[in-house]
């Protein structure tokens, strides 16, 4: 069996897609770039679902930032300058966040508290979400179908399609709660090796309360949120502490382990991504180059090599990566950049030692 990435994007309008699949695909190996391996090979799919919600795609060509479809977030490579550190601080404070809202809205069979005000929130602020949960959309020749059903299909239809592949799962912002649901969904044949979530919202009360509701509604009584059963491998999720989506940042206390053992693991990571001196810490393109990422997808590329595989795959990389992460990313003195695909190995497998 191959190995295949496939991305799910987010909340809002997107540019066409083949646009965006160049760009996720960009971004991804300049993370692999980053940490030293930017030959290694990886195939990718893209699943769009932005037009089920949006007619007409951004325009990168349009020049009014009044206009509807003017792009304001197109893919940027990441600044030469170090990322700056996690704040602790910020950290503490979301954490004593976290345990209050979910007291707040989330009762303890996960139903939630305040459910007006709850929706309110969701049409302010987050209109592609209340479609998503509330609204059925016509389509020709099939009446009228929950625009849930319209978007997960796009999921459904591509993960069947690669059944016979050894599958990472990348989702983004919504795109990891749509994920979330096709995976935890009778009649469970769906089934992935991996899954990454970034920037994720899955942590947020609100969230979660709505996939409770709808397993109820499946006549499943939830005591514990957990990973789906779909998950064969391992579930990372990286969040930027500064990213307002994903401001309940860990989910490894949210949701429990399936029956595999297989439970959250989460990254505290900086999204890089600026744009005419804006910073965006939700922004796609920042999440898929971190290194962070960058290491545990090179871990799923390699998984399984043979030895020799391995070692011309280290060879080739050792030097040509050395040579573009200098060039590219953060110009370090010769020392470094020589040191930086072996260390990127070895925390490589002191990660899957751990």
């Amino acid at each position: 069996m191959s190995k295949l990435v496939i991305g799910i994007h987010g909340l809002g309008n997107k540019p066409p897609r083949k646009m965006l699949k160049r760009w996720w695909r960009t971004a991804l190996r300049e993370g692999l770039t980053r940490i030293g391996y930017p030959l290694t090979p990886f195939r990718f799919e893209l699943v769009y679902w932005a037009d089920i919600l949006h007619p007409e795609p951004l325009d990168p060509r349009c020049p009014d930032p009044k206009d509807p479809l003017y792009l304001l977030t197109p893919y940027q490579p990441g600044p030469l300058t170090p990322a700056r550190a996690p704040s602790p601080v910020r950290q503490k404070i979301l954490d004593l966040i976290e345990r209050q809202v979910d007291r707040i809205i989330l009762k303890d069979d996960f139903s939630i508290n305040f459910s007006a005000l709850t929706d309110i929130i969701l049409h302010r602020f987050f209109k592609d979400l209340e479609v998503y949960y509330s609204h059925s959309l016509p389509v020709n020749g099939r009446g009228s179908i929950p625009a849930k059903e319209l978007i997960r299909e796009r999921l459904q239809r591509v993960l069947r399609d690669h059944a016979g592949d050894r599958i990472l799962l990348i989702g983004h912002s919504m795109g990891t709660l749509i994920a979330y649901d096709v995976l935890a969904a009778p009649p469970y044949d769906i089934k992935v090796e991996d899954i990454y979530t970034l920037g994720s919202p899955l942590g947020i009360p609100v969230m979660v309360g709505k996939i409770a509701a709808e397993q109820r509604q499946r006549g499943e009584r939830p005591k514990v949120m957990r990973t789906p059963e779909s998950v064969l491998g391992s579930w990372h999720n990286f969040s930027d502490l500064e990213d307002k989506v994903a401001f309940n940042y860990n989910l490894s206390d949210d949701y429990g382990p399936n029956s595999r053992g297989v439970r959250p693991i989460d990254h505290v990571v900086v999204n890089d991504y600026v744009h005419l001196g804006q910073k965006n810490p939700h922004k796609s393109y920042g999440y898929l180059r971190t290194p962070e990422l960058a290491l545990c997808m090179l871990g799923f590329l390699t998984r399984n090599w043979p030895s020799t595989v391995t070692w011309m795959h280290e060879r080739l990389n050792r030097s040509l990566g050395a040579l573009l992460y200098r060039k590219r990313i953060q110009r370090p003195g010769p020392a470094q950049s020589r040191t930086r695909p072996r260390m990127a190995r070895s925390r490589l497998k002191e990660r899957d030692s751990a």
